[in-house]
């Protein structure tokens, strides 16, 4: 049973695996420390207000808390925006400039009678069976 367990801790997966966790978390807190202490602090310059938690409105004596649900907002489109503009696009340029082309899906066509997707190789189609 340890060889069985040696043998499975030291498969190539379970240690990318690990690293990419290890990897991702430290790139996270990155992201995160831009966002919060970059970012955040811009939005607030510009609209003047930092935080938005205290926006609420109340109806039937239910208080509903908008505020906080834009203070999420916010915080999401700034780490998108940091990850497209910051990592995404300088990759894709480094691709583009070392050549790199990324593998295209497979090409898919749909079946005229049973609207399926079916492989652009295909003849037939294996719902319906009709020709291609």
């Amino acid at each position: 049973m340890l060889k069985e367990f040696k043998k499975f801790i030291l498969r190539g997966s379970v240690i990318d695996l690990a690293v990419a966790v290890v990897i991702g978390a430290a790139f996270g807190a990155v992201i995160n420390s831009m966002v919060k202490d970059l970012i955040t602090p811009l939005i607030s310059a510009i609209i003047g207000e930092p935080n938005f938690s205290n926006l609420t409105f109340t109806i039937n004596g239910a208080t509903f808390y908008y505020g906080s649900f834009l203070n999420a907002l916010i915080a999401f489109l700034s780490i998108a925006t940091v990850i497209f503009f910051f990592v995404i696009q300088p990759i894709n340029k480094l691709k583009e400039l070392a050549g790199i082309q990324d593998k295209a899906l497979p090409k898919e066509k749909e079946c005229k009678q049973c609207l399926s997707k079916i492989p652009d190789k295909a003849k037939k189609c294996k719902f319906c069976a009709s020709a291609q």
